[in-house]
């Protein structure tokens, strides 16, 4: 166990548990919302559109966000690491390369990069599953472009609260105001 404990001093002296629970939900709702555009600009087209279409179009869509958020994710919280270690170094005048604070600032930012990567890239999977449960011939109580949509709604909804429990404040309105995002979102497609 002594093994992780530079570890977890490295955890605790960055504070990364509040940067990876913010990453996450920026980042699982920039999924959510993605996926929710993207099916309601298919759902608007009409039923005609393959299935196959929509979920090439879909993962095609989740790829890139899970490549953008892990790569934009690295390379910036990198840059920061790096910074605060040397502001550190000039501060103590003293090299730190062997220190716990010069492992954190090689370590975090692929932690954080993963958290970003993946976070939009389950939205979007869960999002998308009843499109596959349909492709694979699941009879599905309602059509899977709508329940696709109900399920980024359901997804939009949950980081929600999410996020009102970690701030303590309503879940339920928490849940709610990211309701009113995506059907504002969609009211904007809906115009356009």
């Amino acid at each position: 166990m002594r093994l992780f404990d530079p570890l977890q001093l490295s955890l605790h002296l960055s504070q990364v548990r509040g940067i990876v629970r913010r990453y996450f939900v920026v980042n699982g709702f920039d999924g959510a919302l993605t996926m929710l555009g993207l099916l309601t600009g298919f759902y608007l087209v009409g039923t005609e559109v393959a299935l196959d279409v929509v979920i090439g179009a879909c993962v095609g869509a989740t790829v890139a966000l899970g490549i953008s958020g892990s790569t934009s994710a690295y390379l910036s919280e990198s840059a920061e690491r790096r910074r605060a270690l040397a502001e550190l170094e000039a501060a103590m005048v003293s090299d730190l390369s062997a220190s716990t604070h010069a492992g954190a600032a090689r370590v975090l930012p692929l932690l954080i990069a993963l958290v970003n990567g993946a976070a939009p890239v389950l939205m979007a999977l869960i999002i998308i599953t009843p499109l596959w449960l349909a492709r694979a011939g699941v009879p599905l109580p309602v059509p899977p472009l709508p329940a696709a949509i109900a399920v980024a709604f359901a997804c939009m909804f949950g980081l929600g609260v999410f996020l009102g429990r970690v701030g303590g404040t309503s879940w339920l309105w928490s849940g709610i105001k990211t309701l009113l995002i995506g059907l504002f979102a969609v009211l904007i497609i809906l115009l356009l």
